[in-house]
């Protein structure tokens, strides 16, 4: 130590190939060099070079010190308040230095910071190592007993883990000294490791537990996530995964193998922790908040199919966790967090434009249809206010192409109103004998209405007689509070010159059944040539 500051030995040897004596002679190539025949040494080190008592320890400022002191040694109070710095910062126990070193950095031999870290930096660090509450699950089908099996194996298993993890943090902070804890390589102490150095009987058995530790869990990661993989492309969740779906003789996902070794060497180049485990974190944190969420849906909506048998979970437990997931991704790095959620919402978008679904189902279709279920209830029957009142159509579709596509293109225009447009169109016959013609109909209403860009809901109607159907249609469309007030009908163009007094009666009696209804009623005319919302109309006005 130099005063208040290690020194980083490592990089002395590698320069100058001995280790030096931590006195202040000892150290003197370190801090001083020659430069036109006269000494300049680092204004830090050279004032303490003066100090014989430091701090009334009984010893010179430059000295050496113990770094794993023991839990006697009172050093746990200087670890337990958290001492941040920034990078190209020099390590040091003092709050402020009063000088900066005179040396350039890249040849200096203080601790210099290579990375500013905070607390939720290091959550997204630490996080990887708490990541296997979903291996229970994982393992489901291997299990006798997967109800029983997994929550009693899992909270068990984060007992135990939380334990042993709060044990080490308490232990190493009440055994080792402030700077070589906070020295992140172990350039002080030639780049022991802490643990390795409490080792019974040699620091050997941490290196091999260490790596024993790292090869399992990679082997774990390497057997569990290509079949992960190759369940998920089995069900036919995902479609462009199916090729991965393919196993060989034995039953191995060797594609899925493949492509998970692929993931892991890219992990592996990367080679800089912080930057790794920051990503995993945020693709861990995004599938427990996708496991959470489902959990919570399932449990508001009250699927018939989601039957938890775990006596203690409640819904708002699965929304907290979304909660935190949400808030401890954008809190560790923001940056990667949009990015795994833009990733998710695509895959998610992906899986809905291609029609992939399983027996499970769409768990926001079933919030969308809690929703509107619960918007329908809440919307009174009864008259709305004045400044309330916007018109809510319904659209007679007529018998004639031409006056339909009119009529679609006109109502296609009534779009300021933000109000609710109910199309049907009546076809006179049996609908036990013709049910497939109204299907046809229905693709072919379909089909228009996505032409013309109107946003509502049509049907077909197929009954013995037509003005009967028109009768019912004007008395019964709609859904609870939300009904038409206005209904629209095509002005029969062809009367004129049709010898038929069918079409008058079926315009009169629509007219007669909107006004038994007390609906407003629009009669747009010459429909047949109401230009299309596809076709561009160009005015030019001669002044």
């Amino acid at each position: 130590m130099v005063g208040d500051r290690p020194v980083d030995l490592v990089s002395f040897v590698e320069h100058y190939k001995y280790v030096p004596n931590c006195t202040a002679t000892g150290l003197e190539p370190l801090f001083c060099k020659m430069k036109n025949d006269s000494m300049f040494c680092d204004t830090y080190y050279k004032r303490m070079t003066k100090i014989q008592n430091w701090r009334k320890i009984g010893r010179p400022a430059i000295r050496q010190e113990i770094a794993i002191p023991g839990i006697a040694s009172g050093v746990f109070f200087d670890n337990l308040w958290s001492k941040y710095l920034q990078p190209r910062d020099i390590l040091t126990k003092e709050k402020f230095s009063r000088e900066k070193s005179d040396q350039i950095i890249d040849e200096g031999f203080y601790i210099y910071i290579n990375q500013a870290t905070s607390f939720m930096i290091l959550i997204g660090v630490f996080f990887p190592s708490a990541t296997g509450i979903m291996a229970g699950s994982n393992r489901s089908g291997n299990l006798k007993d997967a109800s029983r099996s997994i929550p009693l194996g899992t909270l068990g298993a984060q007992v135990t883990t939380t334990i042993v993890y709060l044990s080490g943090v308490i232990l190493f902070g009440a055994s080792v000294s402030e700077m070589f804890i906070r020295d992140k390589f172990g350039q002080s102490a030639m780049s022991k490791l802490v643990i390795a150095e409490l080792a019974i009987p040699h620091p050997t058995v941490i290196l091999i537990g260490c790596f024993l530790s790292t090869v399992g869990a990679g082997m774990q990661s390497l057997t569990g996530a290509p079949r992960l993989l190759q369940a998920i492309a089995s069900d036919n969740v995902i479609p462009f995964l199916s090729r991965f779906q393919r196993m060989d003789s034995r039953g191995e996902p060797i594609l899925a193998i493949l492509l998970t070794l692929l993931i892991c060497e890219c992990g592996i180049l990367i080679a800089v922790i912080e930057n790794i485990t920051a990503l995993i974190t945020q693709f861990f944190l995004m599938c427990y908040l996708g496991v959470n969420t489902a959990c919570a849906l399932q449990s508001i909506l009250r699927a018939p199919g989601w039957r938890p048998l775990f006596r203690y979970f409640h819904w708002s437990l699965s929304l907290l966790g979304s909660i935190l997931c949400i808030a401890v991704m954008f809190i560790s790095a923001w940056h990667y967090a949009v990015v795994a959620i833009v990733i998710g919402a695509a895959v998610y978008k992906y899986i809905e434009y291609a029609g992939a679904e399983k027996e499970w189902g769409d768990g926001l279709r079933g919030l969308k249809l809690s929703a509107a279920r619960f918007a329908l209830l809440n919307v009174e029957n009864r008259p709305q206010h004045t400044k309330n009142w916007r018109p809510q159509l319904l659209v007679i579709a007529p018998d004639s192409k031409e006056s339909e596509n009119g009529l679609f293109a006109f109502v296609s225009q009534l779009k300021a109103g933000k109000g609710l447009t109910l199309i049907a169109k009546c076809i006179e016959g049996n609908f036990i004998k013709h049910a497939d013609a109204v299907e046809i109909a229905r693709n072919e209403m379909d089909q228009q209405i996505k032409l013309h860009k109107i946003h509502g809901f049509y049907d077909i109607l197929m009954v013995n007689n037509f003005i009967e159907g028109i009768y019912c249609l004007v008395q019964t469309s709609g859904l609870g509070g939300l009904r038409h007030n206005t209904v629209v009908v095509a002005w029969p163009d062809e009367w004129a010159t049709s010898h038929e007094i069918s079409v008058c009666q079926r315009f009169v009696s629509t007219l007669r059944a909107a006004d038994a209804a007390d609906c407003a009623i629009l009669v747009p005319k010459n429909v047949k040539i109401f230009p299309s919302s596809q076709i561009k109309v160009i005015y030019i006005l001669f002044i």
